[in-house]
């Protein structure tokens, strides 16, 4: 859970914004409990330069999560063209 906090940090950082509990909570990708959130902050404000590097890793890479999602989103529209195609021929 912390790995999913300690991600929307480092991409607040990456977009040169300063974290706080709104903006993190609002870039998580699944829900996560407040007090998480909260130690991983306090965290972040004891040791800023850990979290800077791992901003710098995250717009090195690609999110692998993000290329999955564009795969299974291209899927389900041709699925739905074909549908579509399929519904208008009748």
């Amino acid at each position: 859970m912390q790995d999913i906090v300690i991600a929307a940090i480092s991409k607040l950082l990456a977009a040169k914004k300063q974290p706080n509990v709104a903006l993190v909570k609002a870039n998580l990708s699944q829900p996560v409990p407040m007090p998480i959130i909260i130690d991983v902050l306090a965290r972040y404000k004891q040791n800023p330069s850990d979290f800077e590097q791992n901003a710098t890793q995250v717009t090195a890479q690609p999110n692998k999560q993000t290329e999955q999602t564009q795969s299974q989103l291209d899927r389900i529209e041709a699925k739905l063209d074909k549908l579509l195609s399929l519904l208008e021929t009748k």
